[in-house]
């Protein structure tokens, strides 16, 4: 609706001249009668009367239609704050009003099918969480919980919705092996063994701020069948390794074996020696290569022992450059020795490798309550995501000549001595490779 231009704003001002005219004549003519009758104070008394009288009448005529509209735009924005946006009101005859009027109910109509589609937005999102895999819990300050998905009511045994529970009423409800991750609030792979089956969680905290006030997301992913197809798509790749590796040193052994026997039948000595080297050179390549590999398959006990951190990490820096963070604790480590040095030595080589500058590469040491927490950090390229979920994965590797264990090795060592692995990008780039270690008992001393 066009606003009114001033001409015909005016033009409905003069039509309502003829009623105030018709007034004004009447009183003209009262004034005379009553002067004639009644004498010119009695007149002038009841022109004062009459005139006050019309003029009240004349202001709630003009005043009542627009304060009645502007009592109406009132509720409008009422219903509106409310989200009630389906209501909208009748536009009134007063010009001054309409321009308004009209305005206010387009955009009543704007925020109801802005609203609308929000509203299957959010049926859709809450479809999709529903019925994702992943168990997903959001709990508020005070530890209630206040959404759940179907995942999550599967996870826990509940029938009914999870909305009101007390998170720690439904972590008791589960085994002690998943119910202390979920306490403790630390992320990472749990292993849960029932009837002798395992079962693989990938556990995820996360905190955040809704409507002001502190809440904590919580993501709990079954990953046992995700890691039995990965488990036989890694068989099938360290089969085609190790063909491959065979291939390549098989035959060449097989065609100097053959180049070695015409020597012989020659009696050409000198280039003899020099195919038994060759052979000798390949054969031990080969049986290099497949000593990482039973290495890794047969890795042996830990022998656990007191060694202090200073003297162990001095071993590590002399053979990989690295920086130590200082100060170290004053508790020794409760390991073996070999093999946390091991670790340490790959994890320090795979930093430089990635793209970090010797010097930036640091190893550090915290005290983490019950357990020491051991770090390896650099400045490199950091992992993506899907690498991230993978590395520690046997036989799994980025590089082309890569045999994918130094990683899952450095996890197998890690939880032979009860401790744990994570894999983590550092927010100004780089990696970060946590390692977490049980402290050694009271009664083993600190030499």
């Amino acid at each position: 609706m066009p606003p009114p231009d001033p001409a015909r704003r005016q033009l409905a001002r003069l039509k309502r001249l003829p009623g105030w005219t018709v007034w004004g004549v009447l009183l003209v003519l009262l004034s005379s009668w009553a002067t004639r009758e009644l004498g010119l104070w009695a007149t002038l008394a009841a022109a004062l009367a009459f005139g006050l009288g019309f003029a009240l009448i004349a202001i709630r005529r003009e005043r009542t239609p627009s304060a009645d509209h502007l009592r109406a735009l009132s509720t409008l924005v009422a219903a509106w704050a409310d989200a009630d946006f389906a209501t909208s009101i009748r536009v009134p005859g007063d010009p001054d009003l309409a321009d308004l009027t009209v305005a206010l109910n387009a955009l009543g109509a704007q925020l109801r099918d802005e609203r609308q589609r929000l509203v299957q937005r959010e049926l859709l999102l809450d479809t999709v969480v529903q019925n994702t895999p992943t168990a997903l819990l959001l709990t508020d300050p005070r530890g209630h919980v206040i959404y759940g998905n179907l995942a999550a009511r599967e996870l826990f045994g509940i029938q009914g919705k999870l909305e009101g529970h007390a998170f720690e009423d439904l972590v008791a409800r589960l085994p002690e092996a998943l119910a202390e991750p979920l306490r403790s609030g630390l992320d990472g792979l749990v292993t849960l063994t029932v009837d002798g089956d395992e079962d693989v969680f990938h556990l995820t905290r996360r905190s955040f701020d809704l409507h002001g006030r502190r809440h904590q997301l919580t993501m709990l992913r079954r990953l046992t069948r995700e890691l039995a197809r990965q488990e036989v798509a890694t068989w099938k790749k360290v089969i085609r390794v190790i063909s491959h590796e065979l291939n390549n040193a098989l035959g060449p052994i097989a065609s100097m074996a053959h180049t070695g026997r015409v020597y012989a039948e020659r009696g050409d000595k000198a280039s003899l020696q020099k195919i038994f080297a060759t052979i000798d050179e390949r054969a031990q390549h080969l049986g290099t290569f497949i000593g990482g590999y039973a290495r890794f398959a047969k890795l042996p006990t830990p022998r656990l022992q007191a060694v202090p951190w200073e003297a162990l990490l001095d071993t590590v820096v002399q053979s990989q450059s690295a920086r130590i963070v200082l100060p170290l604790p004053e508790a020794s480590a409760f390991v073996d020795r070999a093999q946390i040095e091991q670790v340490l030595i790959n994890l320090c080589k795979n930093a430089v490798e990635a793209g970090s500058a010797a010097q930036d590469v640091e190893i550090a040491v915290l005290d983490a309550g019950q357990q020491f927490l051991l770090q390896v950090r650099d400045r490199g390229t950091g992992m993506t995501d899907t690498v991230l979920e993978q590395a520690l994965l046997p036989f799994y590797s980025t590089k082309r000549s890569g045999t994918g264990l130094g990683l899952a090795l450095a996890r197998e060592i890690a939880e032979a001595h009860g401790g744990r692995i994570r894999l983590s990008n550092r927010p100004e780039g780089g990696l970060i490779v946590s390692i977490w270690l049980p402290k050694p008992p009271a009664r083993v001393g600190s030499g």
